[in-house]
């Protein structure tokens, strides 16, 4: 029979498994088992022993037999045992490791970048702690019982009505509870989408995107064709055989700027002609600085757009939480695809988000933000305007960063010199589909929201020392 020693109310550390097994009686097999532990590295050097009695207890073995087996491993040197300290691993007992697999010294470690101006993350510093814990407290102490059990995959209905009033309101969007469902993001909302076989390809996409998106939608086996843009966005009288497309037209990423109203209104006259699909990633769609608020295109025809958002730049990318805002007939579909229990979403996060937002902290956090990110947008303006007047800041009016407009030629050798100049950003070609040959000139693209307050100024600095000569 094999016993074994899983947990003791009076140990110190990690969980330790021991199995008496093998000949001799149990003292001979418990010092086994011990010193295996300790050659495994399972009991670390200076790691503190049960005491006799408890260990004893859960083997279901006399106390003198654990007393005994203790000796004998203090005398071998693999224990020690000092007055008011108990028992513990010997320091010198150090557990074998292979030569070949462990090395006797690690590797360095490489220094990351020490400006971040890559796009597409918040300041993270500015996270309302003390507003999101009022919130979390809240939501637990008013948790009914069952919020403790599995999930919904459609979401908890607090949160679903929470975003029914918040994005009717802030964003125009028109629907119900029950067309809502919550997911971990946007690539997760891709995933279902298309990973669950709701939706197949091709799928038209703008020219110039994020390439993450894209590799998610590869590993599903969906064709993406791209679509040309100008300064107006996507080219929507281009799409062609394509029965669904993706489009950022709140604010287009990378280069910046919403749909014309024209070509809003000419996308959903094609998802009506063609039986279409129109995917709708809100991107920066609360952030806008010098213009009127865009609402979403899901709002000219509910039936023929899904609207996808999260919380992943408004808050922060830590909280793991999206909405899709679906066509009604594809509601059963995408549940069936997210299983029949909550696998990625946190209830307790949902109930968060949703008393954040009922209770107006996310207005007053978006405010706040806004307010802050057009700061940091008018400072990198001025800071060109002083430092590089020849270069032109586009795409500014809304979002969280901007196009830095490079002479022709440029873009490849400005990225080289912000890396060394210690500043982590992309140029324009990295967000280009492969399969497009369409210009939109050198650029770079600077996320200005990243760096903390009392980092920003150094990073503004280095970036114009980066840029290449007029």
């Amino acid at each position: 029979m094999v016993e074994s020693w899983v947990n003791s109310a009076e140990r110190i550390g990690s969980d330790l498994h021991l199995e008496l097994i093998g000949p001799g009686g149990r003292r001979a097999a418990l010092i086994r088992a011990l010193r295996e532990a300790v050659r495994s590295g399972r009991l670390a050097p200076g790691a503190r022993l049960p005491p006799y009695r408890s260990l004893a207890a859960d083997l279901g073995v006399a106390r003198n037999t654990v007393a005994d087996a203790y000796a004998e491993l203090v005398a071998e040197g693999w224990l020690t045992a000092r007055q008011g300290s108990g028992t513990r691993v010997a320091e010198r007992a150090e557990p074998l490791r292979p030569a070949a697999r462990v090395p006797k010294k690690a590797p360095s470690r490489a220094h990351g970048p020490r400006h971040d101006l890559t796009q597409g993350t918040p300041d993270v510093s500015a996270f309302p702690r003390t507003a999101w814990l009022a919130s979390y407290r809240r939501a637990l102490q008013q948790a009914p019982s069952e919020v403790f059990g599995p999930g919904d995959p459609a979401g908890r209905p607090e949160l679903r009505e929470a975003l029914t009033e918040y994005l009717a309101r802030a964003r125009g969007v028109r629907t119900e509870p029950g067309r809502i469902v919550i997911c971990s993001g946007f690539a997760h909302a891709l995933r279902l989408l298309f990973g669950g076989g709701v939706l197949r390809g091709p799928l038209a996409v703008e020219a110039y995107g994020l390439g993450f998106h894209r590799q998610v939608l590869a590993a599903a086996g969906v064709r993406t064709v791209p679509l040309p843009l100008d300064e107006h966005g996507a080219l929507i009288d281009r799409l062609e055989r394509e029965r669904a497309v993706l489009l950022t037209p709140a604010h287009q990423f990378p280069t910046g700027g919403p749909l014309h109203p024209t070509r809003r209104a000419a996308v959903i006259d094609w998802a009506r002609a063609r039986d279409g699909l129109v995917l709708e990633d809100d991107y920066d769609g609360e952030f806008r600085y010098d213009r009127k608020p865009v609402g979403a295109v899901q709002g000219l025809d509910p039936e023929r757009v899904i609207h996808i958002g999260s919380v992943s730049k408004s808050l922060s990318p830590a909280v793991r939480l999206g909405w899709m805002v679906l066509p009604e007939r594809y509601v059963e579909a995408v549940l069936a695809a997210k299983g029949e229990r909550e696998a990625w979403a946190s209830v307790l996060d949902q109930l968060s988000l949703a008393d954040f937002i009922a209770s107006g902290s996310y207005d007053r956090h978006v405010r706040r933000m806004r307010q802050r990110y057009r700061g940091r947008r008018d400072r990198l303006v001025a800071a060109l305007a002083e430092h590089a007047p020849h270069i032109e800041a586009t795409g500014i009016a809304a979002g969280l960063h901007a196009v830095l407009r490079l002479p022709p030629g440029t873009e490849a050798s400005a990225v080289k010199a912000a890396a060394w100049q210690g500043i982590a950003l992309d140029g324009l070609a990295a967000f280009r589909h492969p399969e497009t040959d369409m210009p939109v000139g050198d650029g770079l693209v600077v996320g200005y929201a990243t760096p903390s307050e009392h980092a920003y100024g150094s990073a503004l600095e280095a970036l114009c020392g980066a840029l290449p000569p007029p």
